[in-house]
């Protein structure tokens, strides 16, 4: 997989335990609630002990229209249990497509064609769920060019 060109790749995404924050959110008030999700997710996480096992990331369950079901978090090890706002969840164990994403969020929309566009050519649906790690951002990297994101659709 180039981070110049996303190629899509076959993958064994694997179960992994995560603590999110979920909710119906419209697509333009998209990045506020991720920076809100991701602290309130990470001081429930250590306010039990739990590690976190990689990057924040974003699971969308749906096709965006105005709004959109998300889940923001992180994966996780050891023992966490739901509060009033942050929910014990998992990632499902599916086979997926991956590719990184490497520029602005406003172009990840060429990424989600790349994928959709390998899954339906080797004979799969796209499902209805997917998710992005957030691999460098705004928070880390000035320069939008340079973000990563790394995008995780399963094929049904």
């Amino acid at each position: 997989m180039s981070p110049t060109n996303p190629e899509p790749q076959m993958i064994h995404a694997a179960e992994q335990r995560t603590a999110v924050l979920r909710a119906e959110v419209p697509l333009g008030e998209l990045r506020d609630f991720f920076g809100s999700a991701f602290g309130t997710v990470l001081a429930a996480a250590r306010a039990q002990n739990a590690h976190l096992a990689g990057p924040p990331f974003a699971l969308y369950r749906g096709m965006p229209r105005e709004t959109i079901d998300v889940e923001a978090g992180f994966p996780i090890t050891g023992d966490f249990h739901g509060t009033a706002d942050v929910e014990a969840s998992s990632m499902p164990d599916v086979q997926a497509y991956e590719a990184m994403h490497v520029g602005p969020y406003e172009t990840l929309t060429r990424t989600y064609e790349a994928i959709q566009q390998r899954i339906r050519a080797d004979g799969f649906t796209p499902a209805d769920v997917m998710w992005e790690y957030f691999l460098s951002g705004p928070a880390d990297q000035a320069d939008p060019t340079s973000w990563l994101t790394r995008v995780v659709w399963p094929a049904a």
